[in-house]
């Protein structure tokens, strides 16, 4: 089925791009999952994905995806901040945004969010997600580490006036410029504070010779070797035993124990160590390199998943609690209620103690009612908190599955580092 869409790119500054893609007759989208058209960042083919009915949820799922992962060298890794953003178009502050960071990987080639936004508010017609049945779905990628700008507020906020005047001028730029009409993208690059303030038409470098990249690589190979710290044998033992002795605690102790900064010292002195005969091969120092953020990674989905089943038990601990104040509560009712049938009987057979019984009775009836509104109170309770425990329940099992992967990954680590152990 052919989709219609529109799909432009432009520089929000410096180091931030935002790519829009405007997605005609949505509703109609028989497709299980859409693809944008490729753009490019610091030097990388990426684009974006939804999934328009859901990725097996009732939410709209959206994801970066790096589209040539399949080609890309062994060992390949990019950084990215990322912010997905579908717009609101009565009113630009209620769309429905979210910001991700995350390392891009030949495992891990596409990340975002599977439950971004619910089908039924997408499809709600006091909504402006689907104006004319067409979704504007917006992505701002930063693959600059040191930088944390994207947010809601940058997405919402940003004068989008002034940003769209300039991108309509370097559109008219580009159309004047281009000799037969396209169906490509446009790339667009607005000026930062220290460009002049003409509009430029993006243009691809030229094609560097054969002979000029061997000089390059040859020349930044031998100045690298020349400024490259060598480490002794015996630093790279002490480092190995570091690491062994990280990889020895689970991965939740290692996330709480404060040992990652020594870590990246020990993981750095063993990618560089150039031993006469135990050379580490590329491909292993790579895998090196890349450990510690690997560890961390680890780490952090380890503890989620001891505070995912922590969270479980919690609940079954306040369940059990209510549920025996319930049925204490539901045994002192039927005392009362005995004892006001009691009542009763004696105020027909003693009418000189009419007057006493009922105040009795009147006290009695009034601490029944009392007990109804408690309990009618926690029994609402105890259904809500019924609802929060199944969730809580496929967590946890998410979880569980979760935990066992790590465990995998934690293993298949230290049989790793076991195996270069041999080389030092």
């Amino acid at each position: 089925m052919a989709v219609d869409s529109k799909f432009q790119s432009m520089d929000i500054d410096v180091k931030i791009k935002k790519f829009t893609w405007r997605i005609q007759n949505f509703s109609s989208l028989e497709v299980k999952k859409l693809y944008s058209e490729v753009f490019t960042v610091d030097g990388y083919k990426w684009r974006i994905l939804i999934f328009p009915k859901g990725n097996h949820v009732d939410h709209l799922s959206i994801y970066l995806d790096v589209a040539d992962s399949a080609t890309l060298p062994f060992g390949w890794s990019k950084y990215a901040q990322v912010g997905f953003g579908v717009i609101d178009q009565f009113d630009r502050e209620t769309s429905s945004t979210r910001v991700t960071q995350h390392c891009f990987n030949a495992r891990e080639a596409d990340w975002g969010f599977t439950t971004f936004l619910c089908l039924t508010e997408l499809h709600n017609p006091k909504r402006g997600y689907l104006l004319n049945d067409e979704c504007l779905v917006e992505v701002y990628v930063c693959t600059d580490k040191t930088l944390d700008f994207i947010s809601r507020e940058f997405i919402v906020e940003t004068d989008w006036d002034e940003l769209k005047a300039k991108e309509a001028d370097c559109v008219k730029a580009v159309m004047d410029n281009q000799k037969t009409p396209t169906t490509k993208p446009v790339e667009m690059t607005l000026p930062s504070p220290a460009q002049s303030s003409s509009q430029t038409v993006a243009t691809e470098p030229e094609e560097p010779a054969e002979e000029d990249m061997n000089t390059f690589f040859t020349s930044l190979e031998s100045e690298l070797s020349s400024s490259r710290m060598l480490y002794s044998k015996e630093e790279a033992k002490e480092a190995l035993a570091k690491i062994k002795e990280a990889l020895n605690t689970t991965p939740v102790n290692l996330n709480d124990s404060g040992k990652f900064s020594p870590l990246k010292q020990a993981i750095m002195i063993l990618a560089r160590f150039d031993g006469s005969s135990t050379t580490l091969t590329i491909e292993q120092k790579n895998e090196l390199l890349d450990l510690e953020e690997r560890l961390k990674e680890l780490a952090n989905r380890a503890a989620k998943a001891v505070q995912d089943k922590d969270q479980l038990t919690a609940k079954e601990s306040i369940k059990q609690t209510m549920t025996c104040n319930l049925e204490s509560s539901l045994i002192r009712y039927k005392e009362v209620e005995t004892e006001v049938k009691q009542v009763d009987q004696i105020l027909a057979a003693l009418r000189e103690e009419v007057e006493e019984a009922q105040k009795r009775k009147e006290k009695m009836l009034a601490e029944r009612k009392g007990i109804y509104r408690s309990c009618k109170e926690m029994k609402m309770e105890l259904d809500a908190l019924g609802k929060e425990l199944a969730e809580c329940e496929a967590t946890a099992k998410v979880g569980e599955e979760e935990e066992k992967s790590v465990e995998a990954e934690w293993g298949r680590i230290k049989d790793f580092i076991s195996s270069i152990e041999a080389k030092i």
